[in-house]
């Protein structure tokens, strides 16, 4: 009987059955824990691009939701006494190896507060400079703005703009300073809606 097919098949089968049953309860029992770790993370990511001074909000709690180009953008509304004071969202440049995400925090005047690649595939000791860990090349973007530099000079200074560039690796650092720009745009264009007190949702 063992040799049958059709026993084999059913073995086959209840085999199947079990491990997909133990995958599925993995996926339920940690489910949990990973979306906790991923919001601790964003929440770290935070902090670093709003500092906490800027607002006495859970940032995470109520974010605004902009449609782009056809697509949702999350945006963190940062509040002190119910005043928005600074956003943060992300903006995705296209690196040397593929998409380059950061998030970026703005000041309601405009100003950049901070930026931080959440994920990247650049080229390690070469393009992963673009990481606060690695290199303090990110914080050139602290305190800047659409007029500082003007808009002709976000860029790298091989391209005739202000920020360095790294040696053998112009591709990355040019993707994120277009990224960040594209961002300050975004707001400015955007900035009313994206400061309102009151959250909304903004086409």
């Amino acid at each position: 009987m063992r040799k049958s097919t059709w026993f084999q098949a059913v073995l086959l089968g209840s085999f199947a059955l079990v491990a997909a049953g133990l995958l599925a309860g993995a996926d339920t029992a940690t489910r949990d824990a990973i979306k906790e770790r991923k919001a601790e993370d964003l929440q770290a990511s935070l902090r670093q691009v709003i500092p906490p001074r800027l607002h006495d909000n859970d940032l995470l709690a109520d974010p605004l939701t902009v449609t782009r180009n056809g697509a949702p953008l999350t945006v963190y509304q940062a509040r002190r006494d119910g005043r928005v004071t600074a956003v943060a969202f992300r903006v995705t440049g296209q690196g040397y190896a593929g998409a380059i995400e950061v998030l970026m925090g703005v000041a309601r005047s405009g100003e950049m507060l901070g930026a931080r690649v959440l994920s990247h595939k650049e080229t390690p000791g070469l393009g992963d400079k673009i990481e606060v860990e690695k290199d303090d090349w990110i914080q050139s973007f602290n305190g800047r703005s659409l007029g500082d530099p003007p808009r002709d000079k976000w860029a790298v200074k091989k391209d005739g703009g202000v920020f360095d560039q790294f040696s053998g690796a112009t591709i990355t650092p040019r993707a994120v300073v277009s990224a960040v720009k594209d961002g300050l745009e975004l707001f400015a264009a955007r900035r009313d809606a994206l400061t309102a007190s009151a959250v909304q949702q903004v086409s």
